[in-house]
């Protein structure tokens, strides 16, 4: 068998022809930089969404900077987050001069527990940063009921939830604004590195797409201080085909999910992502807990199996961010990032290759 993590040339080979029309439509055109492609995309994905305002950026890392920049995030600032997830979700927070203010994980959900904010807010709080970890959405209601209490802004990290539900209504509505990815493994991936800003916001999706265009409204006027980050229309053209198809995949996701943990919940030594039933998980990741983790890794390498660790080091442990917490004192985080393990999982699965996937984590621990 040739199982992939997430195989992206089966998805590719399914929608092949109106891929390739759109690219060439592109070439044709000449405009590769900004165009009627890049605010078709910006129209559609705002509309998916239910938000009035998308700006397209080049990555989900420049979403998450210009978010902050655009709501005056910096020097001294503090932001409330997770230190359960990837590197960026803290690395632009500390660009900015800002400092992480980490709060643990619900070890159910691997999100922000929400239980835990409100002893970490101060007087220089000036956002909480929930992350939608694995496509399972953060608990909005207290996050947004403390935000209000405290008069904070609400930055939605969305990267890997593009669709997912909390209460029926889509993730990245919540927030002041919300920053997305579009890195080809994601559900909505593009064939390189692309990325949105979203929010209800006029005043914020202004200054969004002055920060993201050098700080500039009037070409060679510069208003603030800005950065060069354009979504380009190639991307935008082979995200627009996908945006078609995002709940149909997403479905699939939730579908193969349901196998997965029917098929390994028997087995003692693995725990299974918990589904709340008010949110529509869209499992980016099927992130299981399991015992012997290096050993089960090596031994499904044996079989081909591909595997990942999302994430083996919590942020407030990377060498670069240390002083912001202590080690030990963001004990669930510690803890899952010693035992979580990624199965594959992407649309284009088939139940013999998770049949295979399952019966040979069930022979290493028999």
């Amino acid at each position: 068998m040739n199982i992939q993590m997430v195989d992206l040339k089966r998805q590719y080979l399914k929608i092949k022809p109106e891929i390739d029309q759109a690219i060439q439509e592109v070439l044709n055109s000449t405009q590769f930089i900004l165009g009627k492609k890049v605010t078709d995309f910006e129209k559609n994905a705002a509309e998916y969404l239910g938000v009035k305002y998308a700006i397209g950026v080049a990555n989900g890392t420049d979403a998450l900077q210009i978010a902050m920049m655009a709501l005056g995030i910096g020097k001294d600032d503090e932001v409330i987050t997770t230190p359960f997830t990837f590197v960026a979700t803290t690395e632009t927070i500390v660009m900015l001069g800002a400092r992480p203010v980490y709060v643990d994980i619900d070890p159910a959900t691997f999100n922000i527990n929400p239980e835990k904010i409100r002893e970490k807010i101060t007087s220089r709080t000036k956002a909480i940063l929930p992350v939608h970890l694995y496509g399972n959405p953060s608990e909005m209601d207290e996050i947004l009921r403390l935000a209000k209490e405290y008069n904070l802004f609400v930055i939605e990290d969305s990267a890997q939830a593009f669709g997912a539900e909390y209460k029926n209504r889509k993730v990245c509505t919540f927030g002041d604004v919300a920053c997305i990815s579009f890195f080809p493994s994601k559900n909505l991936g593009c064939y390189g590195d692309g990325g949105m800003v979203v929010t209800n916001n006029e005043e914020i999706q202004q200054k969004v797409r002055m920060i993201a265009s050098h700080g500039s409204k009037v070409r060679y006027v510069h208003e603030i201080l800005g950065m060069n980050s354009r979504l380009d229309a190639l991307q935008a053209a082979i995200l627009n085909v996908k945006l078609k198809y995002i709940d149909e995949w997403n479905q699939k996701r939730n579908e193969f999910a349901k196998i997965y943990t029917e098929k390994l919940s028997s087995i003692k030594q693995v725990k299974t992502p918990e589904t709340r039933n008010y949110v529509k998980h869209i499992f980016h990741q099927y992130t299981i807990r399991v015992e012997n983790r290096e050993e089960l890794q090596k031994f499904l390498s044996t079989k081909n199996i591909p595997t990942a660790i999302h994430y083996p080091i919590p942020l407030h442990l990377q060498p670069a961010f240390r002083g912001f917490a202590d080690e030990g004192s963001l004990p669930e985080s510690e803890l899952a990032a010693k035992q979580v393990l990624s199965l594959p999982m992407h649309p284009d699965l088939l139940e013999e290759e998770i049949d295979y996937i399952t019966n040979s984590i069930k022979e290493f621990y028999s």
